[in-house]
Parts: C-alpha cells; structure tokens; sequence
C-alpha cells in the first residue's frame, strides 16, 4: 500500500479512508441494489458496472484535482459559480425527470446523469472562500462587504431550494457556519439567518395562497414527510420505506445479517442511496455503524488539521466547508435512518450508488489534498533550511 501511495501527495490517512469506502461501496451497492432491479428491471451486474464506472470517473477525477496548485482554482471560482447557475437553471427548465422530481441532466453520448446541485454546492464553498479573503476587511459595510457575499447563498440555495428542500437548507446552512469560520460580524450574521428563513416563509405562504402559481413544486411532498413525522399516525402505508429503515437497523443488531443476508432491503426504495446506513446496519450490524461513523470523523479531522496547517485563508476557509459538508451529508443519512430526521435525498458519501454525488465528493478530497500537498512541501522546505543551517 505505501508503495501505491507514494504516487498520491498530500494526506495518506485521507488517501486510505477514501479509498477504502469506494472499494467497499462495489460490494454494498451490489448487495443493495435488488430492490432497483425489481423496479425498474436490469441485473445487480448492470447496477454495479454502472456504480464502478462512476468510482473510476471520481478516482480519476481526485487524482487529477490533487496534483493541481489550489491557487488556480482560487482563479476559476467566480466562473465555477456562474457556470453552477447557469446548470441549474438549465436543469429547472430541461431537466429530467427521476423520483418526481426535476434535478437531472442526462449527459449527452453516454447516457449518465448528473445532479446539477452537486456541483452547485461545491462551487458556492469555493466562492465564498474567495470572497471571504477578498472582502476581508469590509465585512461591516453592508454594500461592500456583506451583499457580496449574500447574494451569491440567496442565489443558488434559492434556485436549489425550489426542488430540494433538504439540499438548499443544508447548503444555506454550511455558508453560515462558513461566515462563522471567516469572523462575520455576529448581528449581520444573524440578520442574514433571520432574512433566510423569513424569505423560506414567504414562498412558503405564496405557494399556499396561490398554488396554481406552483412556486414550490414540491411543497406537498416535503409538507407530508414533515408531517408524518410529528405525527402518530407514522406507522402507516405511506410511511413505510422509514419504518422499514428503522427495522432494518433492529434487525442488523450487533453483527448483522451478513453479506447479502439483509430482508428488509428490498422493501425499502433507496436501499442503496438514500437509506443507505440503513441497510448497511442491517447486513453488517452496529459495530460495523461504529466505525464507519469513527472512519468519517477521523476524516474531518485530518481535513481541520490540513486547514489549520495551510497559512492561506482561501484555502482554510475551503478545506473547513468541504469537512463540514462531507459531515453534514452523512449525518443526515444516519439521522433520516433511524427516524430522527424527516425523509431527504441525502446519501453517504463515496458510499451510495455512484453519481455525481460521488464525483464531486471524490473532486472535494482532490482540492483538499492538493492543499495538503502543498503544505507538505511547504514543510519539506522548511525542515531542509533548518537542517541545512540557513534559516
């Protein structure tokens, strides 16, 4: 192994955890995908050439994004944040259509589709660093501190919110703790939260008042899930892919079930994506949840301690938002799974049936640990000029 990873700089800690996952999601995905075939027809060996093409894709993708210098993508943020716009609005007027909702686009040629809001939210962190550096000390005035950087969250979490609800409040969320992480005066701060959740009523209140104006497509849907919640009526037929979750993480108990031995998987939807802890807890049981759970902190971790090495605030500021991100999305995995959380489509990262979740997860890791590199080298020099008695 460290034969292999001489070839990949930066974190190797990082460098195995990922690794890791992504091989352990082709057997995961080949185990949970029966449900799908049931579904919408195919073979386990369609799904899971389907998911290695997409770790190949990401792989490639990490490895390249590492050996590129981070000021460079410090350069291209402004047009990465226009471009995820640009996507987004494509995909709300052409999109494609997959579980009732409009958030893909197919790619032309080879028949993949793409998640526009994946890309979205890495191209919103990789701007707000940007802008965080840049507008540094002009943070107290409104117009020139503070609209810089509202406009840009109030944009793509708008556009985002409109057929993900769950997406555009955990992206909104993540910029707050951003401005947090970056010394936002505190009442702007939470000024800027007030206003958010004040516009999220209004639509809110405008799509009741008038719903043949269908400003929230989806407001039905996420006003079920969230009643069904609070409600004690939860165990009935509508709910049943979250009580089946639940029970899947009963059944697994300690040990689990073993591979492939899972039951309740296949009456569960998003066995494999959406629900994924779920079954995972049920075919290799609590235990296994431990440390998978330990595996995702220890690579919070290791990306707080690249961010705090770094002495570029661009890159701080970056490094922070894709750890925090990275946590926030499995977190809510696990919540939704064991019936803390209202049902949302977020997956476990470098885990769930590949897409572009999993390439821009995978492009995350890449800019993270072509940071780490170039501390190390950094470091490198620096040791070399102490041993060599010049500084």
């Amino acid at each position: 192994m460290r034969y292999y990873l001489k070839y990949l700089k930066g974190d190797p800690v990082i460098w195995m955890i990922v690794i890791l996952l992504m091989a352990f999601s082709l057997v995961t995905v080949y185990s949970f995908v029966p449900v799908l075939v049931k579904i919408e027809g195919g073979t386990p060996f369609y799904y899971l050439s389907k998911h290695l093409l997409y770790v190949v894709i990401g792989f490639v993708s990490m490895y390249v994004i590492h050996r590129i210098d981070s000021k460079y993508i410090y350069q291209i943020s402004k047009f990465a944040y226009y471009l995820a716009i640009g996507l987004l609005l494509f995909t709300m007027f052409f999109g494609i259509n997959v579980n009732g909702a409009d958030r893909w686009i197919r790619v032309p040629f080879i028949g993949l589709t793409f998640q526009s809001s994946d890309f979205a939210k890495l191209a919103l962190m990789i701007y707000l660093s940007k802008i965080l550096v840049k507008k540094e000390k002009q943070l107290n005035d409104w117009k020139e501190g503070v609209l810089p950087l509202l406009v840009p969250i109030i944009v793509i979490c708008g556009i985002i919110l409109v057929d993900n609800l769950s997406t555009g409040l955990m992206l909104f969320f993540i910029s707050m703790i951003l401005l947090f992480i970056g010394r936002f005066p505190w009442k702007k701060w939470l000024s800027i939260i007030g206003a958010g959740v004040l516009l999220l009523t209004m639509a809110i209140t405008v799509h009741e008042a008038f719903p043949s104006l269908d400003l929230l497509p989806r407001y039905d849907t996420w006003k079920a899930r969230v009643t069904r919640q609070f409600s004690d009526e939860s165990a009935g037929i509508e709910n049943a892919q979250a009580n089946n979750a639940e029970l899947a993480i009963y059944n697994g108990s300690i040990t689990g079930q073993g591979v492939g031995d899972g039951r309740l998987k296949g009456y569960i939807p998003e066995a494999y994506a959406d629900f994924y802890f779920a079954s995972f807890i049920e075919e290799f049981g609590l235990i296994s949840g431990v440390l998978l759970i330990l595996l995702y902190l220890i690579l919070l971790l290791r990306i707080i301690k690249i961010a705090l090495k770094s002495d570029v605030l661009f890159e701080s500021y970056l490094c922070l938002a894709i750890g925090i991100h990275l946590l926030f999305q499995s977190s809510i995995n696990m919540l939704v799974c064991t019936g803390i959380f209202p049902v949302t489509g977020q997956n476990m990262p470098f885990l769930a049936m590949g897409g572009s979740a999993l390439i821009m997860a995978c492009i995350s890791i890449g800019i993270v640990q072509s940071i780490a590199n170039k501390n190390n080298k950094k470091t490198a020099t620096a040791t070399s000029f102490d041993i060599n008695g010049e500084k």
